[in-house]
C-alpha cells in the first residue's frame, strides 16, 4: 500500500496515461482504508486523507505557529518539532513560507510522516498522554491567521462561463468574449496587503462612480458590492528572474489550494477599468480560507481538463492536463436570517485555463514567482444559472434579483450580509474539504476626514 501511495503522489502533475490512472486508483484505495485514532465525522472536511496546513495561535499562547487540521482539532507541528517527532525546522514560525520553499519531495515526505503518526495503528501520539495533550488543540480554542506572508497576488479570469456571462451583460452577444480570451489566461495583479483570513469583516468602500458616463462622476459608497467564488493556489519554490517555468513543471511549484472571495465593487469597477482593468474596485479586500489543501491530498480528485478550441500556443500545451473535482458552494445570510442560504453551487472543474497553464503563462516573460505568492482562478461559474459564482451573474446585473428565505431580495450585497464559501472533494467514505471562507460586509466609513470633505 505504501508503495502505491508513494508512486501515486509522484505522478501528481504528470501526464495521466492509463498506467497513471491505475496507480491513482490504487492510491485512492489506500486512502479509503486509512483511518485515524482522532475522531473524524464522516462529513468532516479534515480526515486523515486531507491534513491541510494552516497558521494558528492558542488562547494560552498568542504566538502564531503552524499546524494541520484533523477532525475538530489542530495538530501543533511546532510541538512535534520540539520533541523530535518531526525531524524538520519549518513549523515554529508565523508563516508556512519556509516550508513552501522546501519543495515537493519535502512536502510529500512530511505528509507521509504525519499520516503515519495519525494512523489508528500508530502508538507514538495515540498512547503518549503527555504529548497528546501538548500537541492537539480543539479548533474552537484557536485563532487562525493568514497561512503565509503573501508577497504578491495575481487574479485570473479563467472560467469561460463567467467571462461569457460578464461579456453578455456589458457588451452583448456579438462581443461576449474579448478576442484574446481563448488564446491566453487573462489576469491582473492584485493587492497582497489587503488579503485577509476568513472571518475578517469587510468595509463597504467609497469611490468614484458614474452611471451615465456623461455626467461628472460622484464620490460615494459603492452601491454594487459583490462576492466572487474562486479558488486560489499558493506558490512553493518559484523561479529565478528571467527563467520561465515550463508547463510540465508547473505542479512542482504549487504548494496547495484555498478558497477565495475576491470582493468586488462593480460600480467603481465599471467607471475605472478602461483601459487598464480593475484597481480600487478590487483592492479593498480579498478573503481566503485559513487551511491550505495540498496537491497530494487533491490527487485522487483530478479530472481531465476541458477541451480548448482553438488550441493554445505551444508553451500553454500539455498532454492530458487536469483540473480538480472540487464541489463549491456560496451561501448568503442577511442580518435577519438565522442561518445562511445556498445561492450558488459550482465546481472547479468548470475552469477553462488550468492552474498549470496559469503558472506557465505568468512566468513566460521570466517573471519570478516566490514562496507564498497567491494566484487565484477568478470567478468560477458553471453552465446553469444556479451555478454562477457572483451576484452580478446570479441577479443578471439586477434584472432578476434573487430572493432570500427572509423575503428580502438581492441584486448586490447589503450591509450586514455575510457571505460564506465552502468547498470539498467527495471520496469513497470521506471528504477532502477546505473548511469555510467567511466575510461580513460592514457599512461604509462615515467618519473619515476624506468623507467629511
Amino acid at each position: 500500500e505504501k508503495t502505491a501511495y508513494e508512486i501515486g503522489v509522484r505522478l501528481v502533475g504528470s501526464e495521466m496515461c492509463i498506467r497513471d490512472r491505475c496507480i491513482i486508483a490504487s492510491m485512492s484505495a489506500v486512502n479509503r482504508a486509512r483511518t485515524s485514532f482522532v475522531d473524524v465525522a464522516p462529513d468532516s472536511h479534515f480526515p486523515i486523507q486531507n491534513l491541510p496546513y494552516g497558521v494558528f495561535s492558542r488562547r494560552s499562547d498568542r504566538r502564531p505557529r503552524c499546524g494541520v487540521a484533523i477532525g475538530n482539532v489542530v495538530l501543533d507541528l511546532a510541538v512535534l518539532e520540539e520533541v523530535g517527532v518531526l525531524d524538520t525546522a519549518y513549523f515554529g514560525q508565523s508563516s508556512l513560507n519556509a516550508f513552501m520553499a522546501a519543495g515537493r519531495p519535502v512536502w510529500t515526505a512530511v505528509r507521509e510522516r504525519l499520516q503515519h503518526l495519525l494512523d489508528a495503528h500508530t502508538p507514538d501520539l495515540r498512547d503518549n498522554a503527555g504529548l497528546y495533550g501538548q500537541a492537539f488543540v480543539p479548533m474552537d480554542e484557536v485563532t487562525m491567521h493568514l497561512p503565509a506572508r503573501i508577497g504578491d497576488y495575481t487574479d485570473f479570469y479563467a472560467s469561460k462561463q463567467h467571462a461569457t456571462n460578464v461579456g453578455l451583460i456589458f457588451r452583448g452577444n456579438e462581443a461576449a468574449l474579448q478576442p484574446n480570451w481563448l488564446h491566453l489566461p487573462v489576469g491582473y495583479h492584485g493587492r497582497a496587503s489587503s488579503i485577509v483570513v476568513s472571518g475578517t469583516p469587510i468595509r463597504r468602500p467609497w469611490g468614484q462612480t458614474n452611471d451615465s458616463n456623461a455626467a461628472p462622476p460622484v464620490f460615494a459608497p459603492s452601491r454594487e458590492m459583490d462576492f466572487e467564488l474562486e479558488i486560489g493556489f499558493f506558490i512553493g519554490p518559484g523561479n529565478a528572474l528571467g527563467e520561465p517555468i515550463p508547463i510540465e513543471q508547473a505542479h512542482e511549484h504549487i504548494f496547495g489550494v484555498v478558497l477565495v472571495n475576491d470582493w468586488s465593487a462593480r460600480d467603481i469597477q465599471r467607471w475605472e477599468y478602461r483601459p487598464l482593468g480593475p484597481f480600487l474596485s478590487k483592492n479593498l479586500a480579498t478573503t481566503i480560507s485559513p487551511w491550505i489543501v495540498t496537491l497530494d491530498a487533491l490527487a485522487p480528485f483530478r479530472v481531465p481538463a476541458l477541451d480548448q478550441d482553438p488550441r493554445p500556443l505551444p508553451y500553454l500545451q500539455r498532454r492530458d492536463d487536469w483540473l480538480f473535482d472540487i464541489h463549491l458552494e456560496a451561501r448568503l445570510q442577511s442580518e435577519t436570517m438565522h442561518s445562511p442560504a445556498t445561492i450558488s453551487r459550482s465546481n472547479s472543474r468548470h475552469i477553462y485555463w488550468t492552474i498549470s497553464q496559469q503558472v506557465a503563462h505568468h512566468t513566460v516573460t521570466g517573471c519570478n514567482l516566490q514562496p507564498g505568492d497567491l494566484l487565484a482562478s477568478g470567478t468560477i461559474s458553471g453552465p446553469s444559472p444556479d451555478s454562477y459564482g457572483s451576484l452580478l451573474e446570479l441577479a443578471w446585473r439586477g434584472a432578476h434579483p434573487i430572493t432570500l428565505p427572509d423575503g428580502s431580495t438581492r441584486a448586490f450585497l447589503a450591509d450586514g450580509d455575510t457571505v460564506l464559501l465552502t468547498g470539498h472533494c467527495q471520496g469513497d467514505g470521506y471528504r477532502v474539504g477546505f473548511g469555510e471562507c467567511v466575510g461580513t460586509l460592514m457599512p461604509a466609513n462615515l467618519d473619515s476626514e476624506i468623507v467629511r470633505q
